[in-house]
């Protein structure tokens, strides 16, 4: 059986994780390695059984703790060419970093872990969304910074066993929040994050084709509420008049703690 959660999730930090059979991966490390090493053993995972490190992109709420967690535990990064130059020019990762590109080539092997990345719209060198199928078959689709879904993205999100999606602003609270108007519009910019409607609409086709377990993800603190997200997938659900399956899961992830575990 496999395991999905989040260590943590949101603009003060991102980071998943996904285990099978005593061994996982990582989706970014946006937080100290003291921090993702202390929500680690909580799931009861050892640093030793860590296959590799994937990174969307390169900005700090997604990178901030790699460079202290790699050199105490020299495990592989595995991101785009244009991500891997951008995280150690920046000096995100040590000089010795095994540095492995996953440009749109296919799967690549991570562990016995089958990843494969998708592009996403945001504004960083070469942002991506992963789908990682586990050593028994399982599939993760995660894409969690965004400006919308394109077709190649919805593509990847197709069938996977949990999806895990960003749901980040609320449209009206983004408009009518404190945030400066450069602000406001980059985040509701095609490269910047995904809205609450916009997440709900893909989840109901997501649904409609037999996805059944989904994590909320990147809930900005400012901008959204775990309630309006979930409220949002409500009235989509409503609205288009989809029937439920009674096992579809759908839950918001937690920002500074670990989230629920998805076994599947």
């Amino acid at each position: 059986m496999a395991c999905f959660t989040t260590l943590y999730s949101g603009s003060s930090g991102n980071c998943a994780f996904l285990e099978e059979d005593g061994r996982f991966v990582l989706v970014d490390m946006g937080k100290s390695a003291r921090a993702t090493t202390r929500a680690l053993a909580q799931l009861g995972a050892q640093a030793k059984q860590l296959c590799g490190i994937l990174v969307t992109h390169e900005h700090s709420d997604h990178v901030a703790g790699l460079a202290v967690f790699l050199k105490h535990n020299p495990v592989p990064v595995y991101a785009t060419s244009a991500t891997l130059h951008a995280l150690a020019q920046r000096g995100y990762v040590p000089p010795n970093t095994n540095l492995i590109p996953v440009d749109r080539c296919g799967e690549i092997d991570v562990g016995g872990f089958a990843v494969q990345s998708f592009s996403t719209s945001h504004d960083a060198a070469d942002c991506c969304g992963f789908r990682v199928s586990t050593p028994q078959g399982k599939t993760l689709a995660i894409a969690t910074d965004l400006g919308f879904v394109s077709d190649e993205v919805l593509a990847n999100l197709y069938m996977a066993d949990v999806v895990a999606l960003e749901s980040n602003y609320d449209f009206h609270m983004l408009m009518q929040g404190p945030y400066p108007y450069y602000l406001k519009k980059r985040i509701a910019s095609e490269n910047g994050h995904l809205c609450n409607d916009e997440c709900a609409a893909t989840l109901v086709k997501l649904m409609t084709a037999g996805c059944k377990k989904f994590a909320l993800c990147h809930i900005s603190q400012e901008n959204n509420a775990p309630a309006l997200a979930l409220q949002s997938v409500q009235a989509a659900v409503l609205q288009s008049g989809t029937v439920v399956a009674p096992d579809v899961i759908v839950q918001t992830a937690r920002r500074h703690e670990v989230s629920p575990v998805f076994p599947f």
